[in-house]
C-alpha cells in the first residue's frame, strides 16, 4: 500500500501541483484546504503532513500540536517564511522538518522519503490488522472478513471498507473517499461511490445478516454505525 500524504494547502494551484507531484513519485493524498478541515481528515491513514502555515481560520502553527495528538506523525512545513527564529518556534511546537518556497520538488521528495524512512525504523508497525465489530481487514494482506467469513472484495471496495475501518469514530467525506480510495480518477462520481457501497453493504450483511455496519451521512459522506 502506497504511503499516504495530507496536503494541508489553501492555495488550489499549489494543492493540487503537490497532489500531482506525490502521486507521480508513488504515494496517495488527501487534500484539505484550511486548517480546521485539515484536523477534521486527519486520522490513522496518513502517514505524513505538508502543512502550510498561512491558513483561513486556524493557521499552521495553531493546529500543529493538535494534529499530533490526534496521530503522531511526521509534519513537514511549506512556507515562504525565512526567519530562523520562527522555524525554531516551529519546531518546538512539534513540526519534523520545514521547507522554503518556493522548493525544489526533488529536495521536497527527498525530505519525505527520509521522515517515511525515520519513522518506519521507530519500530511502529507500518500495517496493522484492523478491526470493528465482526470485521477483520488486514492491508497488508489485502484481506477482510465478517463474521469470521472471508470476504471477496474488488480493489475499489476493499479500500473503501479499509478507510470506513480506520477511520471508524468519524464520518469520512466524499472527497476524502474519492481522493484516498479512488484517487481522483475520473471515473470516481457520486454514482460509482453509492454503487460500491451498496455492493459492500450487500456483501457485509450476507456474512452478517443481523448488523448493520454502514451509514449514509446525507450530503456528507458515510460513516460505521456505532
Amino acid at each position: 500500500m502506497p504511503k499516504t500524504i495530507l496536503i494541508i494547502e489553501d492555495d488550489n494551484e499549489i494543492n493540487s501541483m503537490l497532489r500531482t507531484l506525490l502521486r507521480t513519485n508513488g504515494f496517495s493524498t488527501v487534500s484539505a484546504y484550511s486548517g480546521t478541515e485539515g484536523l477534521m481528515v486527519h486520522g490513522d491513514n496518513i502517514d505524513l503532513i505538508l502543512l502550510d502555515l498561512m491558513l483561513p481560520g486556524r493557521s499552521g502553527d495553531e493546529i500543529i500540536g493538535e494534529l499530533k495528538a490526534k496521530h503522531d506523525v511526521p509534519i513537514i512545513i511549506t512556507s515562504a517564511i525565512h526567519e530562523t527564529t520562527k522555524k525554531v518556534d516551529l519546531f518546538s511546537l512539534g513540526a519534523d522538518d520545514y521547507i522554503t518556497k518556493p522548493f525544489d520538488n526533488d529536495e521536497l521528495i527527498a525530505r519525505i522519503t527520509a521522515r517515511l524512512r525515520s519513522t518506519s525504523k521507530t519500530g511502529k508497525p507500518e500495517a496493522q490488522l484492523l478491526s470493528y465489530k465482526n470485521i477483520s481487514v488486514d492491508p497488508k494482506g489485502f484481506h477482510a472478513s465478517c463474521n469470521g467469513i472471508d470476504m471477496e472484495l474488488s480493489r475499489h471496495e476493499f479500500l473503501l471498507l479499509e478507510m470506513l475501518v480506520r477511520n471508524r469514530n468519524r464520518t469520512c467525506t466524499k472527497s476524502m473517499i474519492y481522493d484516498t480510495v479512488w484517487d481522483y480518477e475520473n471515473s470516481a462520481d457520486d454514482n460509482t461511490l453509492n454503487v460500491h457501497i451498496s455492493k459492500l453493504r450487500k456483501k457485509l450483511k450476507e456474512c452478517d445478516p443481523d448488523t448493520d455496519y454502514i451509514e449514509t451521512v446525507w450530503g456528507i459522506g458515510y460513516r460505521l454505525k456505532k
